[in-house]
């Protein structure tokens, strides 16, 4: 099978899952999306389970490539800071597809638990690279505060998504760096 095929079916599904739900992931859906020829996509994902497999996988795979682009590891509480408010900031840009379509996954993943396997690993990437994180900003980090500010930041994602003004205004997330600064401050009390 053309690899390079196989990509754009998969960054296809992403797209369709983004734009139209789990509901609207299809095997014409995703033809559509990609610009392929009708049955393109179900020679390479025969079943809705296997389109579903491809998509986490691809979403996976653009994760990795999305943390391998990030900013160097923080050398300060500041640039912890700034690390923290551009991955919030990528949800609404570039990062939207992804984010959402990993949402999706995820509600698809409490129906079908083998589709958390595929995902797992990047909410687990997440925890272990953000406690790093925490520890090269020079802050004193325990499991429990480095999980309380992961944690702090998934949450924030799907009300950046949705983006409803009053729920952003209500979360503090009208304003990026003064809710990340609030949420270290809450695991990281200066002084």
């Amino acid at each position: 099978m053309n690899p390079e095929r196989r990509d754009r079916l998969r960054d296809a599904a992403i797209e369709v899952l983004a734009a139209a739900g789990g509901r609207g992931l299809t095997h014409r859906a995703v033809d559509a999306e990609a610009g392929v020829p009708a049955g393109t996509a179900k020679n390479y994902y025969p079943t809705r389970e296997a389109l579903l497999a491809g998509a986490a996988e691809r979403c996976l795979e653009r994760y990795h490539e999305a943390r391998r682009a990030a900013a160097a590891p923080p050398g300060d509480r500041e640039g912890l800071v700034a690390l923290l408010r551009s991955l919030l900031a990528d949800v609404a840009g570039p990062g939207r597809a992804r984010l959402l379509a990993y949402l999706e996954l995820q509600a698809e993943a409490a129906r079908r638990p083998w589709l958390s396997t595929v995902l797992d690993p990047i909410a687990a990437a997440d925890f272990a690279a953000f406690e790093a994180a925490q520890r090269a900003a020079g802050l004193p980090v325990t499991p429990a505060r480095a999980a309380a500010v992961t944690l702090a930041m998934h949450a924030a994602i799907p009300h950046l998504l949705a983006g409803g003004p009053a729920t952003l205004a209500a979360a503090g997330l009208d304003d990026l760096d003064a809710f990340v600064r609030g949420v270290l401050e809450s695991a990281y009390p200066a002084g």
